[in-house]
Order: C-alpha cells, then structure tokens, then sequence
C-alpha cells in the first residue's frame, strides 16, 4: 500500500560539521536558507527551514577563504567566488539532493565527484526513510589520476567524467541511457566506498530514498 496523501509542510533542516575543519555549508537554491552559504566550525551546527516543495542541493566546501565581503575561493565544491551560492558549485563535491513534496526524494551523489563523507538522516518520517550517504572517506582510496591535491594532501576525488570528459563516463551520446551506460571500475570504487550513494548518472535505482513528512539532519563526516 502507498502512503496516504499528506499536507505538504516545511521540513526542518540540520546541517552538522563532525569534520575536523570547517566546512562552508552550501545550499542551491539558498535564497531562503541562510543565503546559500555559510561557515560551520567543526561540532557546530545549523538549523534551517526549507519551503514547502523545496528542491534543490546541499554540499559542503573545504579548504575556503573569503574577505569580510564574503568574495573568495575554496580548494572543492566552491561556488564562484561568492559565499552566498546562486547556482551550482565547483567540483568534485559530495552533493545531497533533494525533492520534496506529499512523498520526499533524497539521494547523496558522487557523480561530480567527492571531497566530503555526508549522510541525510530522515527523523520522524513515515515510509521507508532510510539513511543515505557515504561515511567513508575516497580521500583516502582516490585513485591518482582523480586526486585534487594541495600541500601535499589528497583534498577531493573528481569523477572519471570530470577527468576525462568520454561519453563513457559521462553516460553521454551513444551511453546515454541506462542499457549502455554501465559502471566503470572508478564508479565501482566510488560505490564500494560508499554503497548508499550515486556512483555514477544510471547507478542503482535503490540509491535514491523516499520518506513522507520528515525533517533531515545532514551530516558532514558523520561519526555513525
């Protein structure tokens, strides 16, 4: 049986830093969550209201400076030059997406890459509402030729697609749909690392979640 319709309300959301650095907190479409941009020192937290049927992105950006203007730059996932985000980032970024209606959508998505663990915790849901993400860290795993590294360190892992540009990895031309477009062995790292999350664009159906009248926590290096 499926869920019986519901009033569509807000959802709250937590944004949470459990990462040892700070992490820019970005948010497109943001203008009514916080701006679209903001700092989280590590052990903070944020809470925010999304509008009714909000769709739209969550990710975090590492490795950033900006003057008191909020104008500066980030070593993965900025956003221009520009705290407050108005459009998508800079890859690679760990990316939660989300839809919601009377019936939630949510997955977290390493198809523009990585440069952060993330989970979305659904609380107070009806449905399935299962947790999605990845609590491992590809930082560690990424295979050289993705790597994006300063001072020595690997700071991000950038898809195949990013790298190399091929319709093969892009799911592009003749791959394009889902029947062609199958994993490659970066995307089947990417998913051994992290299994409840998109691998690549015609990854796993399952990897995509669905919950009825939650409110989500999400969670920069979860410590589940």
């Amino acid at each position: 049986m499926g869920l019986a319709p519901s009033h569509v309300e807000a959802r709250i959301f937590t944004i949470v830093n459990d990462c040892k650095e700070t992490v820019w907190a970005r948010i497109t479409p943001g203008e009514a969550l916080a701006g679209g941009g903001f700092a989280l020192e590590p052990g903070q937290s944020r809470i925010l209201t999304a509008p009714t049927g909000w769709s739209g992105r969550i990710w975090g950006s590492t490795g950033c400076s900006f003057d008191n203007s909020g104008n500066g730059s980030c070593l993965t996932g900025g956003c221009g030059s520009s705290l407050k985000c108005g459009g998508s980032g800079g890859t690679p970024a760990t990316l939660a997406e989300f839809t919601l209606g009377a019936l939630d959508f949510y997955d977290v998505s390493l198809v523009y890459g990585f440069n952060l663990p993330m989970v979305v915790t659904p609380v107070h849901g009806r449905g399935n509402c299962s947790s999605a993400g990845c609590d491992g860290d590809l930082r560690d795993t990424c295979p050289s030729e993705l790597a994006v590294k300063s001072g020595g360190q690997t700071v991000g892992c950038r898809s195949a697609c990013d790298v190399f540009g091929s319709e093969q990895y892009c799911c592009t031309g003749v791959h394009g749909n889902s029947l062609t477009c199958q994993p490659t062995s970066y995307s089947k790292k990417f998913k051994e690392a992290c299994p409840a999350a998109y691998s690549y664009a015609y990854d796993d159906p399952a990897s995509i979640f669905t919950c009825a009248d939650a409110d989500y926590i999400v969670t920069f290096c979860s410590k589940r």
